[in-house]
């Protein structure tokens, strides 16, 4: 069995920018008794605070527990309390020259969206996140804006000419996350298995965008064993997989 069992947040865990539902924090938590687990996202620190750990019992399991905001460029452990071990923070001429090439490549293709739920570009200290209908849109309307991604695509295209120092990815329902370059979800596992002491080979990773040009996709370029869900409907049948197979040891 694996002994490190790491999930992508949005569309994995919960649906974009929502909450856990009562199954899924009863499973995590459940999941936290007889493994240890990481959460791997392009999201911020604030994001997992409200998306998942507001809904988890805050007991020792949470020890267990490993975060890992903006795609692996920050790493939070529990102590107590929720310590962060380091981040990869941009500095400012490298944010504003991402913020210029997110602002003339949606001028370019025409992305400006006739209306906004919160600002479009956000800054996380160590990612850029372009949302195409800002970061608060109702998850309806995030889910008819880009389904096959096409739309995104083109602007990865178009980002990776203009700032090709940077990398950019794909994830979520409308988003485009822009990162140092060798600074995603393959570098939060490799974090993983320095600071757990957890050889690749004992981890499984499970998201809903491992696929080329996908957030998630880097993870599955480490080596560890991946599984790709559609959903968090998904993704419980296989936490409630992994519990039997430990209980039935």
């Amino acid at each position: 069995m694996k002994k490190l069992v790491v999930f992508d947040l949005d569309g994995t865990l919960a649906e974009s920018k929502s909450a856990v539902d009562e199954e899924m924090s009863q499973l995590l938590h459940a999941l936290l008794g007889v493994a240890r687990v990481a959460i791997i996202s392009g999201g911020a620190w604030p994001q997992f605070q409200t998306q998942v750990l507001a809904h988890l019992p805050a007991d020792e399991r949470l020890q267990r527990l490993s975060i890992l905001p903006t795609c692996g460029t920050q790493f939070y452990e529990y102590n107590g309390e929720w310590e962060k071990l380091y981040a990869e923070d941009f500095s400012s001429t490298e944010k504003q020259k991402i913020i210029n090439a997110l602002n003339q490549v949606i001028s370019t293709l025409g992305y400006k969206a006739p209306r906004l739920w919160g600002v479009p570009i956000e800054d996380r200290g160590s990612q850029i996140t372009f949302s195409a209908l800002g970061q608060e849109a109702p998850l309806e309307e995030k889910k008819k804006w880009d389904p096959d991604f096409t739309k995104r695509k083109k602007m990865q295209t178009l980002l990776e000419k203009l700032i090709p120092e940077f990398s950019v990815s794909l994830g979520g329902t409308t988003s485009v996350d822009i990162t140092k370059p060798g600074i995603d979800k393959a570098y939060g596992i490799r974090k993983l298995r320095d600071i757990l002491v957890i050889p690749l080979e004992e981890m499984l990773f499970a998201g809903d965008a491992i696929f080329p040009g996908g957030n998630d996709y880097p993870a599955k370029e480490t080596g560890v064993d991946c599984v790709k869900v559609r959903d968090p409907e998904e993704t419980k049948r296989i936490i409630e997989t992994i519990i039997f197979c430990y209980t039935d040891l």
